[in-house]
């Protein structure tokens, strides 16, 4: 059979017999061109139609999470439709993430998200140490629904009528639990046959395992809302003074500083300081080496020595300065980190600093939201790229950039510059840190990557 002449053939009786429909007025040259033309595109989307239906689930995903994210549509919250989560676990930023995610997944829903509670202490397999604290103790409550007004929003149990029983979804686990069921899932979910029920209740465990289906835009909207209370953001800021006031006693004891106007302004305040997010300790030696057998990178772990070396050498640093030393204390092996470091270079960790005290009388969780706070102020960021502390403080510090007009931060000397000292940059020192906002998922953030935008 010649396909193709038949093709041709019923082209032509198409056009016949629109012609004949027209009839005297095809006459002119230009109507017939652009009938030709209309019969051609016409055709042309019968023969490519069935290529859509090949798409793979990933451009699929793609085209939903785009249509679904910030600048699009935004779904309105069902009044009086809640979503619970179960209590959220591991450390302080991996909290955050499922705190993040848990909240895209009710904005998903069209639902409220029930305020989650946090654990106070870190996680490991010891469950029943595991220590709860609100969410209200960490972060405002108000500050967030007003931050995230129109996007995500939190309520209290208060607010929940118990007029019918909760429907549960069971989020699945494994290698079976793929990226598309679970995307299947929340979208059967988010059909108007469940919006009888007051409540869907997720049931399932570590909330920080869930599958990412949302952009990185959408994930640092939510960081934004959070806002750290009054009483801990008030440490941190005692601990930021502590660091200035030490650096400013250091400047004017130093006889070969220039005080130039132009020095000044290199981190436009008179005493900048460096934060070091130190990962040494023995718990994530073992891990990292662990992932570079697995992963075949070996760009993970690095050494005291190395860290030490690397910040050295990182390009206009203006000496002397402090070093913050951002450590597990309790899980360091090595407690010799306060040796060593470059002329110039003055380390400071949380006893030296002499604001152990500030920390000691809290569980661990607020000792983490510290320290991220104090990493997150300092005039130069240096972390490991594999951390997923160091990854949310640098998607902070890149926004934070965004905000005041620097569109890449990649090679220029700016103001809350970050490195990632466990990959060489250029002249010895760690290499140029910045977060790629235009991502689809938070993926690189959660579990490390050696591509860090410069």
């Amino acid at each position: 059979m010649n396909f193709k002449g038949s093709r041709t053939s019923s082209i032509d009786l198409v056009n016949c017999k629109f012609l004949r429909l027209m009839g005297p007025h095809m006459n002119s040259i230009f109507l017939r061109c652009f009938c030709l033309v209309c019969i051609v595109l016409i055709l042309r989307a019968l023969v490519l139609y069935p290529l859509s239906s090949i798409l793979t689930f990933e451009e699929k995903r793609l085209d939903w999470i785009y249509s679904s994210s910030i600048s699009n549509s935004q779904p309105e919250i069902k009044k009086g439709k809640f979503l619970e989560v179960p209590q959220i676990v591991w450390g302080l930023n991996n909290q955050k993430i499922a705190l993040a995610r848990a909240s895209l997944t009710a904005r998903m829903l069209k639902r409220t998200l029930l305020m989650p509670s946090l654990s106070a202490s870190l996680f490991y397999k010891e469950v029943e140490l595991l220590e709860p604290i609100a969410f209200d103790k960490i972060f405002q409550f108000d500050r967030f629904n007003a931050l995230c007004e129109g996007f995500v929003q939190l309520g209290r149990y208060s607010e929940v009528s118990n007029k019918t029983e909760p429907l549960e979804l069971r989020k699945g686990s494994g290698r079976r639990w793929t990226v598309e069921r679970d995307l299947d899932q929340l979208k059967e979910f988010s059909e108007t046959s469940m919006t009888e029920y007051e409540v869907i209740r997720i049931v399932g465990k570590n909330p920080f395992l869930w599958h990412d289906h949302w952009p990185v835009k959408d994930y640092a909207k939510i960081f934004e809302c959070l806002a750290l209370v009054d009483e801990i953001s008030n440490e941190a800021t005692r601990v930021v003074s502590k660091i200035q006031e030490i650096g400013s006693e250091v400047k004017s004891k130093s006889q070969t500083q220039e005080r130039s106007i132009d020095s000044m302004n290199s981190f436009h305040m008179q005493t900048p300081y460096v934060a070091v997010h130190m990962r040494i300790e023995k718990d994530w030696m073992i891990h990292c080496k662990k992932l570079e057998q697995r992963s075949n990178i070996s760009q993970i772990c690095s050494s005291k020595k190395e860290i030490m070396d690397r910040v050295a050498h990182i390009s206009g640093l203006q000496k002397p300065i402090i070093v913050y030393l951002a450590v597990a204390d309790s899980l360091l092996e090595d407690e010799s980190v306060l040796n060593g470091w470059d002329e110039g270079l003055l380390p400071y960790e949380k006893t030296r600093l002499g604001v152990w005290d500030v920390y000691n009388r809290y569980p661990y969780l607020i000792k983490s939201a510290i320290d991220y706070e104090v990493c997150l102020r300092a005039d130069i960021f240096v972390g490991n790229s594999f951390s997923t502390f160091s990854s949310l403080i640098v998607l902070e510090r890149t926004q934070k950039l965004m905000r005041s007009g620097v569109k890449n931060s990649c090679g220029i000397e700016v103001r809350w510059g970050s490195y990632a000292y466990n990959i060489l940059g250029k002249s010895g020192g760690p290499q140029r840190w910045s977060t790629d906002m235009s991502a689809s998922n938070l993926q690189a953030i959660s579990y490390g990557t050696n591509n860090i935008s410069c």
